[in-house]
């Protein structure tokens, strides 16, 4: 099974690295020369949203509480659809327009240079954190899989992903995602039949489990599902990375048809990592970790052609979202905060260079990051949570408001922000009552952000 694993893993580096000599530009590396036909955008866009939380990570949540765990994936099923329908097409355009590679450098062009470096900077710090919680999904397969430490895991996870990324950054990931994102369905599509059949089906999982409300699609609780609406919805129609591949549409149909898709294969694949986790869930109850039932169930209640392909399609699944991650980032440290703030005359040649080198650097990091943190979906909240109260707020009435200024537009990201980590690290005790509702910390923040910068609009 490892030996399987580790000669797909070859096959990326190898496919990314040979790719990866046609980027000749800084355009190749950010935006792939703005080439992507509804297909590829498609393949780029689901490659990066079926990732560690989409897999490991919910299948976890249904591990511990069932059929709600499907609002993870669904909510951001919905921000996609969102994406291709009203933010996309309109953001598309204005890209196209002025040659702009990144979310930032329309933010820098909407309100202002300094607005831009400051979600540039939270955008950095959290993706780092997104980054890392991709790598623990590799970690957790690979020990599952062959007994490899968690650190190896993470190194392992970490040298494939960089290596064909900085090669040759969006045209090399959206070549390789092809090839994950068909391992990946056909991985999760054998999965499904197997464990469902191990556990006795339905009827099976429902008298293995004893918690009433495993089968609730509100279970989880109105806070927490609240609380993933809120913060995954927007996250998935503002996201710098999912941003930067619209970018890359040759046309405005692309962006519709191509972003549509995704979100529709979305809230269809939603339900394969609940029935999985689930069906762990009555079948290996009492796992020492929540993270390692997906993995679980394909090597325990598989044959093993079954379950090498199933855990090949993880394997896939976290490393294609690892590789948009990198995108996010180099985006982020080199066009955004290197080349506007530090050496605006930067060559486009040494521009590629420093991509490539800030790549491999952001690799070790996450490494680092990754061995401190536990739990992926805590890593991947850190992200979403930061991005959504910081990013949504400007960019819908940036987009479709003239009035939207400059000082709502920082107003609304820090304050949202610091309420976000204020109440995260226990103030008003980490949630607050509306109308017998308990709101989490990002969605708390959230609300306050979009208040500052409607607010904003009514001085003008």
């Amino acid at each position: 099974m490892l030996a399987f694993i580790f000669v797909y893993a070859v096959i990326l580096v190898a496919l990314g690295a040979f790719i990866g000599r046609k980027a000749k530009s800084a355009s190749d590396f950010f935006v792939a020369g703005r080439r992507f036909g509804s297909g590829l955008l498609f393949t780029s866009l689901i490659a990066a949203n079926l990732g560690a939380g989409s897999t490991v990570g919910v299948s976890a949540l249904a591990y511990t509480h069932g059929v709600s765990a499907w609002w993870w994936i669904g909510s951001a099923g919905i921000g996609s659809l969102i994406l291709a329908y009203i933010v996309g097409p309109k953001i598309w355009r204005i890209a196209r327009e002025n040659n702009y590679y990144t979310l930032s450098d329309y933010l820098d062009a909407r309100y202002s240079k300094a607005f831009s470096g400051i979600i540039s900077v939270m955008m950095s710090v959290g993706t780092l954190a997104l980054f890392a919680g991709q790598l623990l999904g590799i970690a957790w397969i690979l020990d599952v899989a062959a007994g490899i430490p968690k650190v190896h895991g993470v190194i392992t996870g970490a040298v494939v992903t960089t290596l064909y990324f900085a090669a040759g950054g969006l045209l090399s990931s959206a070549v390789v995602n092809i090839v994950e994102v068909a391992v990946i369905l056909a991985g999760f599509i054998v999965a499904v039949p197997f464990v469902l059949s191990y556990a006795g089906g339905i009827s099976g999982i429902k008298s293995a489990v004893s918690n009433p409300t495993y089968f609730d699609a509100f279970g989880m609780g109105s806070t927490a599902i609240i609380g993933y609406i809120v913060m995954l919805v927007p996250s998935f129609f503002i996201s710098p990375g999912l941003i930067g591949k619209v970018f890359a549409a040759e046309n405005e149909r692309a962006v519709k048809v191509g972003t549509a898709m995704n979100g529709l294969v979305q809230l269809v694949f939603a339900v394969i990592p609940v029935i999985i986790g689930m069906s762990a869930g009555a079948c290996i109850p009492g796992l020492s970790r929540a993270d390692l039932a997906l993995p679980s169930a394909m090597k325990e209640m598989m044959p093993f052609f079954a379950a090498s392909l199933a855990l090949a399609g993880i394997f896939a699944a976290e490393v294609s979202t690892a590789d948009t991650v990198l995108y996010m980032l180099a985006g982020s440290l080199t066009n955004d905060l290197y080349k506007r703030f530090i050496n605006p005359k930067i060559s486009d040649k040494n521009l590629l260079r420093l991509s490539r080198v800030v790549t491999v650097i952001c690799g070790l990091i996450g490494v680092i990051l990754a061995l401190r943190l536990e739990s992926i979906i805590s890593a991947l909240t850190i992200f979403y949570s930061l991005m959504s109260v910081s990013l949504s707020a400007p960019l819908v009435f940036g987009l479709f408001t003239k009035r939207a200024g400059n000082f709502g537009a920082v107003m609304s990201a820090l304050l949202g922000a610091g309420l976000t980590v204020y109440m995260t690290f226990g103030g008003f005790g980490g949630a607050l009552e509306v109308m017998g509702v308990r709101l989490n910390a990002s969605t708390c923040g959230i609300i306050l952000s979009f208040a500052v910068m409607a607010v904003s609009l009514l001085k003008k």
